[in-house]
């Protein structure tokens, strides 16, 4: 097949373009356009169907709402443009059992129809049609996805899959590592597509990027070794929400807030999670580099009145004893707590995060790759002498972090957990600063948290 595409291309993306085997999966370098080609193979599918009088089905399957909007704006629309081909776009619902999601619909002027929405395993089985799984090693539940897809797509229908490599433990990772025919399979890291014509200046993006595993895996393609990591990219995953991290979603339930604490080569966080239900959703993540205890205190200050607080817990090792101690005499010692970070403390308290993103327990914000880094940097050793530690691999201190923000999430974990202690006996003091400052209202509010059994 020679023809050319409505749209220039560079040649790893025609290669890809020109491929019409019925099952066709690319690992590609992050922004090298794999959506951005496969959406054009998909208009240029439906071209060329409606020249011969037939009509095409294709259903894109995201990662989430966000990029089936971006799948249907930069990509679908773009292209029928370039085709000249006018569309109707439709925005609809698509129910399940679980719930409704966004349902985007392109329909071409011969009857051909491109939808586009979040992936999952009821979405999966809705369609009959052609299908485009976009950036798979992303999707929740890969594996129950494509349990539930491919009967759909096994009475002649083609598919398509992309992605950048997340860690082994998803179908993609199974999909580009086999050996088998039926599948073609394209590989193109940054190296290859800048070689191909990509105008990029790749010593510049990896100095600015400044992140070993994260360039490692998102522009040179490896399967990096999800062997030692706490939290597994696939488990990351499965906890990532639209919702998550935004403050103005707070609806003004109980909140627990975790701050480690750092002055110079480390980061401040503060991680705020708010109680809906049985479930801890991010509300506000905020970071401070290099700046004054001064600065740091009010920033918590400005936390604690924005949210109703059940409890603060902080990081109390080293130079945070200062900022613990300042922080009771401000709240009281029923609201802020210090943990000292000794080798069982932070056992116990990556075990409770850890069973909060097992159980599915949490929402954290989707797609920050920040937060995605502090947390799957975290790794379990086991030293000679049998003792178990928690580090950072070497590229994590390499970009500032120290898994930060990792320790902060697990703190406000704590917090809303048991009010039982670790390394820190509670002192009954007043709280005339914290009511100086906050008002009657917060200490009314603190005693109906008490009566609840919220705070110890």
């Amino acid at each position: 097949m020679n023809k050319p595409a409505a749209v220039p291309l560079h040649a790893y993306q025609r290669k890809w373009f020109l491929d019409r085997r019925r099952f066709k999966t690319g690992m590609f370098a992050r922004q090298t356009g794999k959506t951005f080609t496969t959406t054009l193979e998909i208009v240029d599918d439906c071209f060329e169907a409606e020249s011969q009088g037939k009509r095409a089905k294709w259903v894109i399957l995201s990662r989430g709402e966000r990029q089936a909007k971006e799948a249907m704006a930069e990509g679908v629309k773009r292209h029928a443009q370039a085709y000249s081909m006018a569309i109707e776009e439709v925005e609809g619902t698509f129910k399940t059992e679980e719930g409704e999601y966004l349902l985007l619909t392109a329909n071409l002027p011969g009857g051909s129809t491109i939808h586009a929405l979040p992936a999952n395993p009821d979405t999966a089985r809705g369609f009959s049609a052609n299908v485009f799984l976009d950036e798979f090693a992303f999707h929740k539940n890969s594996r129950e996805i494509w349990r539930a897809l491919f009967p759909v797509i096994s009475a002649g229908w083609k598919l398509r899959v992309t992605s950048t490599p997340n860690g082994k433990g998803n179908k993609f990772y199974d999909l580009m590592t086999g050996k088998d025919s039926r599948w073609s399979r394209h590989i193109v890291d940054i190296y290859q597509a800048v070689k191909d014509g990509l105008p990029r200046d790749i010593q510049e993006l990896k100095e600015a990027l400044n992140d070993p595993e994260a360039w490692a895996q998102e522009f040179e393609l490896q399967w990096l070794d999800e062997a030692l990591a706490w939290l597994s990219y696939d488990l990351i995953n499965s906890c990532e929400s639209a919702q998550a991290g935004n403050p103005q979603g707070y609806t003004g339930g109980v909140c627990f807030i975790g701050n480690d604490i750092a002055r110079h080569k480390h980061l401040w966080v503060a991680w705020v999670l708010e109680q809906v239900g049985d479930v801890l959703i991010t509300r506000e993540i905020s970071v401070l580099r290099n700046q004054s205890f001064k600065a740091q205190d009010a920033e918590l200050d400005r936390l604690m009145k924005n949210y109703r607080v059940g409890r603060l817990a902080m990081d109390e090792t080293g130079m945070g004893e200062k900022p613990v101690e300042d922080a009771k005499s401000r709240y009281g010692d029923y609201l802020a707590e210090g943990v000292k970070f000794t080798g069982s403390a932070k056992m116990h308290l990556a075990t409770l995060g850890k069973q909060k993103f097992e159980d599915r327990l949490i929402r954290i914000p989707e797609g920050d790759q920040e937060v995605r880094a502090d947390l799957h940097s975290l790794r379990k050793l086991v030293t000679p002498a049998g003792n178990i530690r928690f580090d950072v691999e070497a590229d994590g201190e390499a970009s500032g972090s120290h898994a930060d923000r990792a320790w902060a999430l697990f703190l406000a974990i704590y917090a809303a957990s048991s009010p039982a202690v670790i390394d820190f006996e509670a002192l009954e003091q007043p709280r005339q600063s914290f009511q100086a400052e906050f008002g009657e209202a917060a200490l009314a509010s603190d005693r109906r948290l008490n009566l609840a059994g919220w705070l110890a």
